[in-house]
């Protein structure tokens, strides 16, 4: 009978996914560009704003002559033009003059600060009475402020957010340079697999694995393409592998890496050649039966069989592996959600391992309250029901009720 490697810790399995580096480079559209990842520094060539702006509708005017200004002993200004938002204005500000602007609006030469209108009041169209002293550079924004010509706006790696596709819209960048998405092979294997218009035979299941992960390679910044259901048959296992190689640049085969007479991923892996087997056995339940190898520095994953335990070592291991190929840095591409929340009951564990205990959650009196879902690793339903995945450490035996642990949000 086929045996395990060594098996590993979860530490040093997310250790050996470190090797693998994004596929390539491309330029998209900036209404493209959301959760891409930079593949270089972007710099500004202009500088944020392009121009003097005030932040208030109010009054640009000098800030030294509203020195001492109160309710009782308003300052007395000069009115001498109004800039509508959108306009410019050759109008310089003197001493003992104000300028109408609005938010967004340029402030006029001459003015270091602008009023709010709630501490004004204009008397007649020349006229304005202020009542609170204003200082140096208030309620205004500077040339460059923001951020400088050549200055970089956004540094290689970062994962475009909303406010970031608005800061370079800001600074003109039309199109921007970004890791492609990596594209990831998805095989079913196994003879009791059938796709999901089939009515199962006693004996036979439907494909959960292919919309369970392909999904979830989506959700970590990939492409899924689904290569179908290999029977277990040397030549067929190995022919579908072969073509998930060349056209993609990650391949996961979910059934197929446990111990068993009819398993035969890893022998096909140690077929082809330039494959290196980096891991065979990872110390967490469910999912222990996980390998990892390296074919011409293109990965794949092979998960167990049962779809809790897939969809458990491709949360834990497969979206941080997407998620490199797409460029996330390690500490961004390993992050998980996660909260402390309080054991409902009593969880029994086992050292040695680490658990990963499906649980529903609960708010109560300030704290998150955490309720085991027992069931088999192959109990979908289990985990449709479950708020995340409870963690016992690999030193544990087990948590009493009401002591604190980590939960994995899913």
């Amino acid at each position: 009978m086929k045996g395990f490697f060594k098996v590993q810790t979860p530490a040093e399995f997310l250790q050996k996914l470190e090797r693998f580096k994004p596929v390539a480079v491309e330029k998209v559209d900036l209404e493209d560009a959301l959760h891409r990842v930079l593949a270089e520094d972007v710099f500004s060539s202009v500088p944020l704003p392009e121009f003097p702006r005030s932040t208030v509708d109010g009054f640009a005017l000098k800030a030294r002559d509203t020195y001492g200004a109160s309710e009782g002993n308003p300052v007395i200004l000069e009115i001498v033009g109004e800039i509508p938002v959108g306009q410019i204005s050759e109008i310089e500000i003197q001493d003992g003059q104000a300028v109408k602007v609005a938010t967004g609006g340029i402030v006029p030469r001459g003015a270091d600060a602008v009023q709010m209108l709630e501490f004004t009041e204009g008397i007649d169209s020349r006229t304005l009475h202020v009542f609170k002293t204003a200082s140096p550079l208030e309620n205004m924004i500077q040339v460059g402020e923001d951020i400088e010509a050549g200055e970089i706006a956004l540094p290689k790696g970062r994962c475009l957010r909303p406010q970031d596709l608005g800061l370079l819209a800001g600074i003109g960048i039309k199109e921007v340079p970004v890791f492609s998405k990596p594209r990831v092979a998805v095989i079913s294997s196994g003879d009791e697999i059938v796709s999901i218009d089939q009515r199962p035979h006693p004996g036979q299941i439907r494909d959960i694995n292919r919309y369970c992960i392909s999904s979830m390679v989506t959700e970590s910044g990939g492409m899924p393409r689904f290569l179908g259901i290999a029977r277990d048959r040397f030549e067929e296992l190995r022919a579908r592998i072969e073509q998930g190689l060349r056209e993609s640049d990650m391949v996961v085969v979910s059934g197929g890496s446990s111990v068993g007479a009819l398993d035969l991923t890893l022998d096909v892996l140690r077929s082809i050649p330039g494959s290196e087997i980096l891991a065979h056995g990872v110390s967490i339940r469910p999912g222990k039966p996980t390998l990892l190898t390296d074919v011409g520095g293109k990965p794949l994953l092979g998960l167990p069989g049962h779809p809790v335990s897939a969809m458990v070592v491709f949360h834990l291991f497969g979206r941080p592996l997407v998620k490199l190929l797409a460029g996330l840095n390690r500490m961004d591409a390993f992050s998980l959600r996660r909260i402390k929340a309080r054991a409902g009951r009593n969880i029994p564990s086992v050292s040695g391992r680490e658990d990963y205990v499906r649980v529903s959650l609960e708010e109560r009196d300030g704290s998150f309250w955490a309720y085991p879902l027992f069931g088999k690793s192959g109990a979908i339903a289990h985990l449709a029901k479950a708020d995340g995945l409870l963690r016992i450490g690999i030193h544990e035996e087990g948590l009493e009720q009401g002591e604190e642990a980590e939960v994995i949000l899913l």
